[in-house]
């Protein structure tokens, strides 16, 4: 079986089998990612398809310390806290792949968060609309957005990268210009701000198998 080398911070296994002869391919690759989340705020999306109604903050945020919250911006923030004592005030809140939030870890030491699930494949699509909103890449990948995640960029758009420590660093787009300072990249697991001139559709299709 072969598969295409994915930008991962962890280990992919690809499921399925092979035959010298059909050269049948794998459909399904699932893995994990171990991501580090630094005491305060941290920039973060769940890169892995954990399946079938379980891309949610009770199953993707398992194992997260007393008093961690989430805030998922919606027309503004709502905000999801935990506590060992109640668990999440809103344990099914939406967390698929291509949507980021904001995650605050409580002060002490880092946090080690592993996702778990399936490398999305196919056709994929996330609507983007117009002004901003927190996303991230529905592949588990990192690169330069537009270049290699394939982020649709338009005239006037902006994106802002949050770093913790550092705060955010502002990469904007021209059509005369291109990039500025840069093209910003993204890792495995990190959201950032897109603010668009326009609604659009970020579109892809990938596939880990190479035919």
């Amino acid at each position: 079986m072969r598969t295409k080398t994915l930008l991962f911070t962890a280990a992919l296994g690809a499921v399925g089998v092979t035959s010298a002869v059909a050269q049948v391919y794998s459909v399904n690759a699932v893995g994990y990612v171990n991501k580090t989340l630094k005491p305060g705020f941290n920039m973060v999306a769940n890169p892995l398809d954990a399946g079938a109604g379980k891309n949610t903050v009770g199953v993707v945020f398992a194992g997260v310390p007393d008093g961690t919250t989430i805030y998922k911006f919606a027309a503004g923030y709502v905000i999801n806290d935990y506590s060992e004592l109640f668990g999440w005030s809103d344990a099914n809140m939406s967390v698929a792949p291509g949507e980021g939030v904001f995650v605050k870890v409580p002060a002490g030491a880092d946090v080690n968060l592993t996702f778990v699930g399936e490398v999305m494949q196919g056709d994929l699509k996330l609507d983007l609309p117009s002004g901003f909103s927190m996303v991230a890449s529905k592949v588990p990948q990192a690169g330069k957005v537009s270049t290699d995640l394939k982020y649709p960029v338009a005239d006037g758009d902006t994106v802002y990268k949050f770093a913790n420590p550092g705060g955010y660093s502002i990469f904007d787009y021209s059509e005369l210009f291109g990039w500025s300072p840069e093209e910003p990249q993204a890792a495995v697991g990190e959201a950032f701000w897109s603010k668009k001139s326009g609604a659009a559709t970020w579109s892809r299709t990938f596939s880990v198998n190479t035919p």
